[in-house]
């Protein structure tokens, strides 16, 4: 009888601790907005925030970005190695459908870029 307060106190700690680290995650991933929308190409700006990170995916069509601001990040491959990169504004890249897309950690401040998904 004495230890029937500990398990709701567990079990609430346990939800705000997977609810907060929830919001926590999110707060690091980049905010992707889109800008256009067509049948030929969907233009996103996404803003990735200082410590932010990007989750590894497979890139659905061929991209190319346009650096909006300098950027310093991470790139972590699947194989876990760490390639630091240096980004300048109006910098493009190009990417190709079928690739799998790094991990990505910010170093340096808040960027933008443009990624322009090709349809």
């Amino acid at each position: 009888m004495k230890n029937t307060w500990k398990t709701p106190l567990v079990a609430f700690g346990l939800i705000f601790t997977a609810a907060f680290s929830f919001y926590a995650g999110r707060q690091t991933a980049p905010s992707m907005v889109v800008k256009l929308d067509n049948s030929r190409v969907t233009v996103t700006e996404s803003t990735t925030p200082a410590d932010g990170k990007r989750e590894s995916y497979i890139r659905a069509t061929d991209q190319v970005l346009v650096f909006l601001d300098d950027a310093q990040y991470e790139a972590i491959d699947e194989k876990g190695n760490t390639t630091k990169r240096s980004r300048k504004a109006g910098e493009v890249i190009w990417h190709t459908k079928g690739e799998v897309a790094p991990v990505l950690v910010n170093k340096g401040n808040s960027y933008r870029n443009l990624v322009i998904a090709l349809k």
